[in-house]
């Protein structure tokens, strides 16, 4: 059995310069390149401890899906 789950996120975009490049898109493609970023900046990082978690799982293993 998988069950999945997110950790949420928030981005605060400061100055009239973000604002102005941000407002040419949608909301969803806005979530969708954030969200891309985010795996890319963030899983490199985490998948070590992630691995390490999961070397003691006895009952659950925890994944980043994209």
């Amino acid at each position: 059995m998988k069950i999945r789950h997110s950790l949420e996120f928030e981005t605060e975009f400061i100055g009239e310069y973000a604002e102005t490049i941000i407002s040419r898109y949608s909301e969803e493609q806005i979530n969708h390149i954030l969200v891309s970023m985010l795996h890319d900046l963030v899983v490199p990082r985490l998948q070590p401890t992630l691995d390490e978690i999961n070397e003691n799982g006895s009952w659950a293993i925890l994944r980043v899906v994209k």
